[in-house]
């Protein structure tokens, strides 16, 4: 990421937020993508914060994001930090396992989950401290209904980061999947207590907050 010029990654990074911006000024461009920049601005400073430590969960600069992300009111700002925590996660410093990363995810894309799982395998094996390989090998198994060998993967994963909101939202999905609303509903609020701003778990732990309710009376 360092490679690209700083003007080519604020726009990178306004375009990133502008969509939020609209949802708060629909009638106004120019107030849009000034609140955009603004945006854009403070989460490059972040993201600059400090050199990378390394790679994926073990940058130094995850601390700050994580910090800034569960202390924001601002939905927009904290969509946008997701997006950089998801891109320092997918980033390692072996140039094989990015390029594994890259084929796993395209084969996934197209639903090519035999492929995708080669990848993510021989990703595991080249580096098993890499925490979104095994993060990105739960969400193959879990699209091919392997439940249990996604919630081993997603395991190996918070053991690596146990910050990471997506596992905990996947093990969510897993649980719902069994029938196991309780714990579900305990996965969707522990992935929000990392990260407040993800409407799809909220939505999840509204919609199983209700049912229980429903089923108290």
């Amino acid at each position: 990421m360092r490679e690209l010029s700083f003007s080519v990654i604020l726009r990178l990074r306004i375009l990133i937020a502008l969509p939020f911006a609209f949802l708060l000024f629909p009638f106004n461009l120019r107030s849009a993508i000034r609140y955009a920049a603004i945006i854009a601005i403070s989460l490059l400073a972040l993201l600059w914060v400090a050199p990378p430590a390394g790679a994926s969960q073990t940058d130094e600069r995850l601390d700050t994001i994580f910090d800034r992300i569960k202390t924001t009111d601002n939905n927009a700002e904290g969509a946008a930090l997701a997006e950089l925590i998801w891109e320092i996660w997918l980033q390692s410093d072996n140039d094989i396992v990015n390029d594994l990363m890259s084929k796993g995810i395209e084969e996934m894309s197209v639903r090519n989950y035999k492929a995708a799982l080669t990848a993510f395998n021989k990703m595991g094996e080249i580096d098993p401290e890499f925490a979104e390989g095994w993060n990105k090998r739960a969400t193959v198994y879990y699209l091919m209904e392997n439940y249990r060998a996604s919630m081993r993967d997603i395991e190996r994963t918070l053991t690596l980061e146990p910050r990471h909101f997506g596992a905990l939202s996947g093990l969510g999905l897993i649980f719902l999947a069994i029938g196991n609303d309780g714990a579900a509903l305990k996965a969707f609020e522990a992935a929000l207590e990392v990260n407040p701003h993800m409407p799809g778990p909220r939505a999840y732990v509204e919609e199983l907050r209700q049912r229980f309710r429903k089923k108290s009376f």
